[in-house]
């Protein structure tokens, strides 16, 4: 489960306002969910020696860059495609196991020739980059049939637990219908998938099911030239994990409901459930470093009388069937009216965080649509929320696809012309949200 460098110590806090009023049944609550202590892995110059494909100590990691090399990244795009692989594979750590996969409409294999994962070392670098050299764009985009190749690469026997994947593209899926999300389905569970697209011929919404169901992120790359930088950032985070296949195992009492659970930092972003019996279920959340994230969790539970306590959750973080960590989600009734009125500011936050991202995303489908009405009303209601809860970076975006007369209120006006990239710039990054710990403005 763990490379051999050191695992973080996990912990689990849960911020809520146990008390529901008389006949209340919804228990909200925020459950962050922390590591640290993970050594620095980054790869350093001069890490290494040089060797054959495979070393001495065994590999901890294994890494797949699935390059789109369709006709669409004629140009300076696949230019820069090549320099971003060979950026991958410079950030390396040693040893860890890697391919470079080009997709089009199939998945061919650039280094190694073979459909097979090698260590790297500086000679199996030196060699894909030189295979890289010679990527050339043509043919479709079945993305599908790319993350199936990646599958089936990580499927290798004592593949490490540690699999990530890069997938970058310029434009939209062209399998059959229902072929990308069967390939999900296929696939799920197997790797954590991060996913770029560049320039703005691809589909936000494509993207985004594929990071959210392979429980990676998804960016957009508007200019080529930012390419290898991108890429790199990526596969340094992917060396930085130390604890693969992290779920967050929630159990409920007897005749309660999970109402939802969500990731809500550093992204809003759904989670996928495996049911284990009536009352309790895992939700994967992928693989750990060094770093902290936040959960919102609804629990439905039977209303009690005056006085009465009772656990509504119990959350263990847990690796297998190791728990690394846990904690208690409270409910306690009230006849007291302040005291169950009250909003714990974290809950309050993240819910207009939440709201923010759905409203962004309501706004653009509108404007797209040309119903300029329901996309004025829902990106004024984005503004005032990202007023609200401080998250300025999402205002600055906003403000590159409306005018904002008032951010209080969420006076705004459409722009009459919105450049493509900003308006999916906007879109990409709605679901990123600010994280606190302060009080903030309830949502109302």
């Amino acid at each position: 489960m763990t490379g051999d460098i050191g695992a973080p110590e996990f912990s689990v806090r849960v911020d809520q306002n146990r008390f529901l009023p008389l006949g209340g049944t919804d228990v909200h609550a925020v459950v962050e969910v922390a590591a640290a202590g993970v050594p620095d892995r980054r790869p350093r110059d001069g890490d290494g020696s040089d060797g054959l494909a495979l070393v001495p100590t065994a590999p901890d990691a294994a890494e797949v860059v699935i390059i789109d090399t369709s006709a669409s990244m004629r140009g300076e795009k696949i230019a820069a495609a090549r320099r971003a692989a060979v950026a991958a594979v410079a950030a390396l750590r040693e040893g860890v196991l890697f391919a470079i996969v080009a997709g089009s409409g199939d998945a061919a294999m650039v280094y190694p020739g073979e459909r097979r994962l090698v260590a790297a070392t500086p000679r199996t670098r030196a060699a894909a980059a030189r295979a890289v050299g010679g990527l050339a764009a043509g043919g479709g985009t079945r993305m599908g049939v790319w993350l199936r190749a990646a599958g089936e690469l990580f499927a290798a026997p004592d593949t490490p637990a540690l699999r990530h994947a890069i997938l970058i593209t310029d434009g939209l899926d062209n399998e059959l219908p229902g072929g990308l999300d069967e390939a999900l389905k296929e696939v799920a569970g197997r790797f954590v998938c991060d996913c770029r697209g560049v320039g703005t011929s691809w589909s936000v919404d494509e993207l985004r099911r594929i990071s959210s169901a392979l429980m990676g992120g998804m960016g957009i790359i508007a200019d080529p030239a930012d390419m290898a930088a991108d890429v790199r950032a990526m596969t340094e985070a992917a060396m930085g994990k130390t604890v693969a296949d992290v779920a967050l195992r929630l159990w409920i009492p007897q005749a309660a409901q999970v109402r939802f659970i969500r990731q809500v930092a550093p992204a809003v972003q759904d989670l996928r459930r495996i049911g284990r019996g009536p009352q309790v279920a895992d939700y994967p959340l992928g693989a750990w470093g060094d770093e902290a994230r936040d959960y919102h969790v609804c629990v439905a539970v039977p209303p009690g009388t005056p006085g009465r306590r009772m656990r509504a959750g119990w959350v263990r973080v847990v690796a297998g069937e190791r728990v690394l960590a846990s904690g208690d989600i409270l409910a306690e009734w009230t006849a007291d009216g302040d005291r169950s009125a009250r909003i714990d500011a974290r809950v309050a936050h993240y819910t207009g965080q939440t709201r923010l991202a759905r409203a962004v995303r309501e706004g653009l489908d509108a404007r797209r649509r040309g119903d300029t009405d329901t996309a004025t009303a829902r990106l004024g209601r984005a503004v005032a929320l990202a007023h609200a809860f401080g998250n300025e970076a999402t205002a600055a975006l906003l403000r590159k696809v409306v005018d904002v007369v008032d951010p209080e209120t969420g006076t705004v006006r459409l722009r009459s012309s919105v450049a493509e990239v900003d308006e999916m710039t906007l879109d990409t990054d709605s679901t990123r949200t600010v994280r606190t710990r302060t009080a903030d403005p309830a949502e109302g």
